[in-house]
């Protein structure tokens, strides 16, 4: 079998995530992001040959996606909690969605699972997005994102700068209430697409994100949570039991 065969036949979980998700994306301008998890066969967990991944793109490699394309990426369930359990902000914004494209008994089960995956790490990992894109932004490195359509009219990446704004705002809120809204709410929202519309000059929304990234920082370095590893190692060993028949 294919590695999409894989993915594709063992789907427990899939929803759509990116600006979609956040609330942040404005009609006919941004692609589709899609993310599912899938839970290995037995030969490939307990053999040579993994499966952790499966990605699907309209457009080739290097090429930049267009509004409307499907950009899809689905985790082993065995990558998904090991990547989850770290903080990823990526991956965990999957289990906050408000609905669900596909969802299994098993994937409704790791969603109720989504507290025993907020920690400090999750905190740190989320104020890191943050600082990287904001140095990014500032030139302090190099920037892999380009949008020179955005740069063009507004003088810098918009929307660029308005995702680590919105890292900020999310880890927030995960480090105060320990859990995550989605899309997210206002007044958070009707700032994040301000920035993106250019409302915010360059100098207003790099001060917004320092504000953010300082807020996250006290909140991280006061945060206490562990992870509760025992748990997701638990409930992995059931699902894929349960999977398996």
């Amino acid at each position: 079998m294919t590695h999409k065969d894989i993915a594709l036949d063992n789907e427990i979980l899939r929803g759509v995530v990116g600006s979609t998700a956040h609330g942040t994306a404005i009609d006919g301008q941004d692609d589709r992001d899609e993310m599912g998890i899938f839970i290995e066969p037995p030969e490939n967990v307990c053999g040579l040959t993994s499966v952790d991944h499966y990605i699907y793109r309209d457009q080739p490699d290097g090429v930049r996606s267009q509004p409307g394309d499907l950009d899809l990426v689905m985790y082993s369930l065995r990558k998904f909690c090991k990547l989850a359990a770290k903080g990823n902000p990526s991956v965990m914004i999957l289990l906050w969605l408000p609905e669900y494209i596909n969802k299994l008994a098993v994937g409704s089960a790791l969603i109720g699972l989504r507290t025993a995956f907020i920690s400090k790490d999750a905190g740190k990992r989320f104020l890191g997005y943050l600082t990287a894109q904001k140095m990014s932004l500032t030139g302090e490195r190099t920037q892999k994102v380009n949008r020179p359509e955005l740069i063009k009219k507004y003088g810098f990446d918009t929307k660029f700068a308005m995702h680590a704004l919105r890292l900020g705002f999310e880890g927030i809120e995960l480090m105060t209430h320990g859990h995550l809204t989605l899309p997210v709410a206002e007044p958070n929202l009707g700032v994040l697409r301000a920035v993106r519309t250019g409302q915010y000059d360059y100098d207003q929304t790099l001060n917004l994100i320092n504000l953010a990234e300082e807020h996250l920082r006290e909140l991280v370095d006061k945060c206490e949570w562990k992870a509760d590893l025992n748990k997701i190692n638990e409930f992995m060993v059931d699902a894929h039991k349960l999977h398996w028949g």
